[in-house]
């Protein structure tokens, strides 16, 4: 699905400051995998260059083989309307536009035929409980909610991955379980691979993997073996090593 090869990325002409230092990392079809690290450790900036949002300095990104950095700017845009999903902590939905047209937006942007676009909207929205706010704006639902429909936006044109960036920093507790239930919901039953990154461990817990970032390095990573609640504790053990903070307290 996803294959990243010796990426790294530097800013700067005068003074340089390398962000990302020879990145490997291969996500498989289905995954869900979660990206961790302290402030600054190139969390965003792994996900930017995924997204196809900025240029590695080096190195390549691979999804199903195909490298979108060698593309011309127009196919670079088709390629992130068609292969990718996002979903942002800020929801970055239309305020102009009801929940309906904030959904099939990427639809709408590809010139889809209104029949398609009305019978995938008939198929996303109830299965992420959605179907009665689609006549609303978004300024007339809550948070949670607004999450979900970003997320209805993300999938409704099924794309090869989903990239979450923090989809849970703006929501209450309640809020967040739903949305990341949600997210291992779409993973578990529509196979969908989604790559998030969070420094939320919470919401890290309902990734099957997690790899750990530090200064720019992929670090370590550990895997889900057992229950929801043995993960979040190693991911809370794990982040208490790499972040230097003593555990006795």
């Amino acid at each position: 699905m996803l294959t990243v090869q010796h990426l790294t990325k530097t800013y700067g002409e005068t003074i340089q400051y390398q962000a990302l230092k020879e990145i490997n990392l291969t996500i498989e079809d289905g995954e869900f995998v979660g990206i961790m690290g302290p402030s600054g450790s190139g969390k965003s900036t792994l996900l930017n260059l995924l997204a196809t949002i900025d240029q590695p300095t080096s190195g390549e990104v691979l999804l199903n083989g195909q490298n979108p950095n060698r593309l011309n700017p127009e196919q670079i845009a088709q390629f992130r309307r068609r292969e990718l999903g996002f979903v942002f902590q800020s929801f970055n939905l239309m305020p102009t536009l009801t929940v309906e047209e904030n959904i099939i937006l990427p639809l709408t942007l590809d010139g889809e035929k209104v029949s398609v676009m009305k019978q995938k909207l008939k198929e996303i929205a109830p299965r992420l409980g959605i179907e009665t706010l689609l006549k609303k704006r978004i300024a007339e639902i809550s948070g949670g909610q607004a999450q979900r429909v970003a997320v209805a936006r993300a999938m409704i044109h099924q794309p090869n991955l989903l990239l979450a960036d923090e989809p849970t920093g703006n929501l209450d507790t309640k809020s967040s379980k739903d949305v990341m239930g949600l997210l291992r919901q779409l993973n578990e039953e529509e196979k969908a691979t989604i790559m998030m990154v969070t420094h939320d461990p919470l919401a890290a817990s309902y990734c099957k993997r997690i790899v750990f970032i530090k200064d720019g390095q992929l670090i370590h990573e550990i895997s889900r073996q057992t229950s929801q609640k043995h993960f979040y504790d190693e991911i809370m053990v794990e982040l208490s090593r790499i972040e230097g903070v003593d555990n006795e307290f």
